[in-house]
């Protein structure tokens, strides 16, 4: 064990020097500075990049052909109007915590630093009004961070969501550059990796994320950042974020039903079962019936109104429990898209 361990610590030595490379942390928030321009959707069916797909985009993918999802072409999320909705459900998170910590609801930390799309004063102004991924990896020149990334750039289901990624580690963007020739000549398709590469040699965006512990990181010999997913709705707030160990590879089938998940939520103030949309195969109804017209529904928000509710999406059905309390109020799939 002792020699795999001293193998490898040479290994992430020898593949991902850490050079100094300019990345720190900003209070930016009313920066004047143009962003780098972001992703560029695109789509993977037979259209290609002039999809006339129509709203509702049919891209062949892992999860539509898992699920059946249809993945909505979007210009830019905006959130829900209902005044018991989206607004007032997201108002039980605060924007800011008394610890430091990062958490859901947060306004995440703003931050300027180097990346393989050059430097960015602000990502903040970088991701303006859009969801957003930020993806760490623990190095570059590893092995299970070289299928992750190279599974990321394969699917363009993101960008047609209007959803921009950004991934990082704390290698600086030289050698975030080497290792890109090493991805696209691994996976498979021919990829192109379009996303930005953050270079944060310094550890200060990692920190700030609490990928790293500020106090202790400088003591280890080979400190590598979690894999860590965040996800970042367009007024900043984190609303998901997901930690592996650096043994365990992400499922991107997964990222790309959280990001879906969040902005249905957002736009039409509803939450999303378990196991959504493979949900409530059938439900009973009244009269004793099992009924299979409910599959891949979703709930009503808890604080949207009665009043709302009826307004927003007449006929909805409130599932009858012993306790009686009608709070699993169900939307169909095809309500929700109207």
């Amino acid at each position: 064990m002792k020699v795999l361990a001293q193998a490898t610590k040479m290994y992430l030595r020898q593949a991902a020097p850490r050079t100094v490379a300019r990345c720190s942390l900003s209070t930016l928030a009313t920066s004047t500075t143009t962003a780098t321009s972001p992703l560029a959707a695109s789509c993977s069916c037979p259209c290609g990049p002039n999809c006339r797909c129509g709203p509702t985009c049919s891209c062949s993918s892992s999860l539509g052909k898992k699920t059946n999802t249809k993945i909505t072409r979007r210009s830019m999320s905006t959130m829900d109007d209902l005044k018991t909705g989206t607004e007032a459900y997201m108002g039980l998170y605060p924007e800011a915590s008394t610890d430091g910590a990062l958490r859901l609801g947060n306004i995440i930390p703003d931050f300027a630093c180097e990346t393989t799309h050059g430097y960015w004063e602000s990502f903040h102004e970088w991701k303006k009004g859009k969801w957003a991924i930020l993806f760490s990896h623990p190095a570059d020149f590893t092995p299970v961070c070289t299928t992750e990334i190279g599974r990321l750039a394969s699917s363009t289901i993101l960008g047609v969501m209007d959803c921009l990624v950004a991934t990082l580690s704390v290698d600086p963007v030289k050698s975030h550059n080497d290792w890109l020739q090493d991805v696209v000549a691994h996976c498979e398709n021919k990829i192109e990796v379009k996303f930005p590469i953050i270079g944060d040699a310094d550890r200060k965006v990692s920190t700030a994320f609490g990928m790293l512990d500020e106090k202790t990181s400088d003591d280890q010999e080979l400190p590598l950042t979690i894999r860590a997913v965040f996800i970042i709705n367009p007024e900043n707030k984190l609303m998901l974020s997901l930690n592996y160990p650096a043994c365990v590879g992400r499922n991107m089938d997964e990222i790309v039903r959280c990001v879906e998940a969040l902005q249905l939520s957002y736009e039409k103030s509803i939450a999303t079962p378990a196991n959504w949309p493979n949900n409530h195969e059938e439900i009973l109804m009244p009269d004793g019936s099992h009924s299979s017209e409910y599959k891949g529904s979703v709930f009503l928000l808890p604080t949207v109104s009665e009043e709302e509710a009826n307004e927003r999406y007449p006929g909805f059905h409130t599932c009858d429990v012993p306790s009686k309390i009608p709070y699993l109020r169900l939307v169909k799939a095809e309500d929700v898209e109207k």
